[in-house]
């Protein structure tokens, strides 16, 4: 069968006849994928960062804020539109790539595309800012003077490939601060960044040299650096380890944000297993297991289940192995390379074995799924992935307050499903022990638009504020010319 070819990235001011190309090949559904991906000389990479940031300062600059989130709302509007044919490639190609199932990667990009629509950038802004119209102009302060947030006339993003879309998140936000953007793309999904990026230059044909969208192969230093060292900020995402390697590479006079490993679970309490909300909460905590594998920092690990309801955690765990099987029948997990497989399948032995010892543990599971249950208390520890879950019994929620204490640096998202009062109460121990993002079970891979990722401000970060203070208007008015 003829393989199926796209090139990756979006490289203004070159022509494909002057860049060197390397292929990487992608597999599935019967069907190979052959993407080119650009390696770029030094010497154009550098004329690459000059030029987006002369296109920073002289275009991206001079525009207002509702007209950079028309063109963003315009572009998403296309990728949202079943008929487009950015959205047809897409719906395509991207599960080829990533391996995940085609409906799965279709639904959970149009509802993570709708969080990029007018009004949910609105809401993004504000919630960021207060004020938005502070990336317009100085704007006066209660304090006294006037204050604007300046984005950095050139950003360099590493995205990571773990989960399909990410890229998006901070190459709108960096849109959003009007900063001129140079991701690199992940090998592991080359493709998406490259399309939107000549989308919005379809949008608006002015962006064309304000961003660009780029690869090299992970650990080539050389490569890496000539972006680094031409950047204004560089964000990263990834591996601990990888994140610590840029970190060390990146000038210490250049801005450097992280976001790496994380570590997420869920919480049950007594009052959502009664035996008319029992199988709706065990379909939501099988829909977060299930979502991209749980390739995401903010897929659970662990749920933590309450004793004393109608429903008990044991029980609740065999609901949850029926509703990870149903989903496997109409999402199917993606097909795992060796090192993954034997990294899932050495765990679940282990649990096996460990179930075997009269510890009050079980282990289910058809092998695209694995359900364990421990019938007593459980430090937080990362599960497999994989569709692979441990529900944990324990007497009272706040149990488990303790354990989190030495994940602190690396905790998220929690799902609770709880009555108001005892929400707050979890809500209040939970931020104390580090976590940052508290939603709903069937919510925890879909972040609201505008949340603080990692506890920060996705776009706030983004900016340096300039300060007019009071004494240099006062001292202004001196000088005027009408002054007697």
């Amino acid at each position: 069968m003829t393989a199926l070819r796209e090139s990756a990235g979006y490289l203004p001011g070159l022509t494909a006849e002057e860049v060197t190309w390397q292929t990487l090949v992608f597999e599935g559904q019967g069907r190979t994928l052959e993407v080119t991906v650009p390696v770029l000389s030094q010497a154009q990479s550098v004329a690459l960062m000059d030029r987006v940031r002369t296109a920073s300062r002289s275009y991206l600059k001079s525009l207002t804020l509702a007209q950079i989130v028309s063109t963003i709302d315009r572009a998403i509007a296309r990728l949202l539109d079943p008929a487009d044919p950015w959205r047809k490639k897409v719906d395509t190609l991207l599960p080829l790539v990533t391996g995940y199932d085609a409906e799965m990667v279709r639904l959970g990009l149009t509802g993570y595309l709708k969080t990029f629509r007018k009004p949910q950038l609105q809401r993004f802004l504000v919630e960021d800012f207060g004020n938005p119209q502070l990336l317009d102009d100085f704007v006066p302060r209660a304090k006294g003077g006037f204050s604007k947030a300046f984005g950095a006339d050139v950003a360099v993003h590493v995205w990571a490939g773990n989960v399909p879309g990410l890229c998006l998140w901070s190459l709108i936000s960096s849109l959003l601060v009007k900063s001129g953007t140079v991701g690199k793309v992940a090998s592991a999904e080359p493709l998406l960044a490259g399309w939107f990026a000549r989308l919005l230059v379809e949008v608006d044909p002015l962006l064309a040299d304000c961003l660009a969208v780029v690869w090299w192969k992970g650990g080539d230093t050389a490569r890496e650096q000539v972006f680094f060292q031409h950047a204004d900020l560089v964000l990263a995402y990834g591996g601990n380890a990888s994140l610590a390697q840029i970190r060390s590479r990146v000038p210490i006079s250049t801005r450097f944000l992280s976001f790496g490993h994380k570590l997420s679970f869920g919480m049950i309490a007594r009052t959502a297993l009664d035996a008319r909300k029992a199988l709706k909460t065990a379909q939501q905590a099988a829909y977060d297991v299930m979502r991209y594998d749980q390739q995401g920092c903010y897929s659970p690990q662990v749920f933590y289940v309450e004793r004393g309801g109608k429903i008990g955690p044991e029980e609740f765990s065999r609901y949850l192995a029926h509703e990870l099987s149903v989903l496997e029948k109409k999402y199917p997990r993606r097909t795992l390379g060796l090192p993954e497989a034997a990294g899932l399948a050495n765990w679940r032995q282990a649990e096996e074995i460990n179930s075997l010892s009269g510890t009050g543990s079980d282990v289910s599971g058809d092998g695209a799924w694995t359900v364990v249950y421990n019938d007593s208390l459980q430090a937080l520890a990362p599960s497999a992935l994989n569709r692979s879950i441990r529900v944990v019994a324990v007497d009272q929620l706040a149990d488990v307050m303790p354990l989190l204490t030495p994940h602190r640096a690396f905790l998220q998202t929690v799902a609770v499903a709880a009555a108001p009062r005892e929400l707050f109460e979890l809500a209040e121990w939970l931020g104390r022990s580090g976590v940052t993002r508290i939603c709903a079970l069937g919510q925890m891979t879909s972040p609201e638009a505008g949340w603080h990722h990692d506890g920060r401000f996705s776009l706030l970060d983004l900016t340096l504020m300039v300060d007019i203070e009071a004494s240099a208007e006062a001292a202004s008015e001196t000088f005027a010319l009408y002054v007697d």
